[in-house]
């Protein structure tokens, strides 16, 4: 019987991507976007069902999972990829897009598993892939919400492999470094204050990693190819880390202790923080 995978977030980058990889491959697949109505190209790929949900609006999530279920007849597969990066100083940064942040990468994560999870504890069998980052292991500089938000989904996914291995179900995490997207536009919601001139140092500095990240990142399909490892290779291993420039730097974390990796984040950023002495 041929497999079927839902993906959230595929109009575009990683998303697109895993949709494109998993129908070459020969499986169905149920490719979700918050506007299908924009979509040319998926919509032309054979066993492919190009179908709206927006994991801030829990009623298209349990809308997509029934229409990927009436098309198909199961779904073996879950990959939660929707998401996307809030950045910046918090002091600058309003809280409707903190909320957004944990919305979106958090809550639309659990929302998704749960509308899928009656159909594989029936079945006895599912695959949840959780895409995180580099950035649920490590942290830098301005990423309080993203980082946040991914330690998060590294929890929620490491605790959650334990309950759902009980009715056959596997918990995955991927874990990439940089990718190259849109940055700047669908991969980065910076929020700044410039008249806040205490940050505008950490400001700069960050902004000049983030884009050569970014920019110089493994290519989508690259990062898809462990997704679809992680989906099929039938083990219980929960985390794959993806991408030269991630296994690099997940190496480097696990061989630092916390005072060496954080003077070195510091030095790479040039930050300095002001000594206790100086303190009020």
């Amino acid at each position: 019987m041929t497999q079927t995978v839902l993906i959230t977030g595929t109009s575009s980058g990683l998303g697109r991507a895993t949709a494109e990889l998993f129908q070459a491959k020969g499986w169905n697949v149920v490719a979700t976007m918050r506007r299908p109505e924009a979509e040319t190209e998926l919509t032309r790929l054979d066993n492919t069902l190009v179908t709206r949900l927006d994991v801030e609006d829990a009623g298209s999530i349990t809308s997509a999972v029934r229409a990927g279920l009436d098309r198909f007849g199961r779904l073996d597969a879950l990959v939660n990829n929707a998401g996307y990066g809030a950045y910046g100083p918090l002091e600058a940064t309003p809280m409707a897009k903190i909320r957004r942040q944990f919305e979106v990468n958090v809550f639309g994560l659990l929302a998704t598993a749960q509308a899928v999870l009656p159909h594989f504890r029936t079945q006895r069998s599912g695959v949840i892939v959780n895409i995180s980052s580099i950035g649920g292991r490590m942290a830098f500089p301005l990423g309080t919400l993203y980082h946040g938000a991914k330690f998060a989904v590294e929890g929620l996914s490491e605790s959650l492999a334990y309950e759902l291995g009980t009715i056959g179900v596997r918990v995955k995490l991927v874990e990439p470094g940089g990718i190259r997207t849109d940055f700047g536009g669908r991969s980065l919601d910076f929020s700044n204050d410039p008249e806040i001139a205490d940050y505008q140092p950490a400001v700069g500095k960050v902004l000049g990693v983030l884009g050569p990240l970014t920019a110089e990142g493994s290519a989508p399909a690259n990062i898809a190819e462990t997704v679809f490892t992680a989906v099929t290779d039938g083990t219980d291993q929960l985390r794959y880390e993806a991408g030269a420039d991630g296994i690099r730097m997940l190496s480097a974390r696990r061989a630092a202790d916390d005072a060496t990796f954080l003077a070195g984040v510091r030095d790479q950023f040039g930050l300095t923080d002001v000594p206790s002495a100086a303190r009020r």
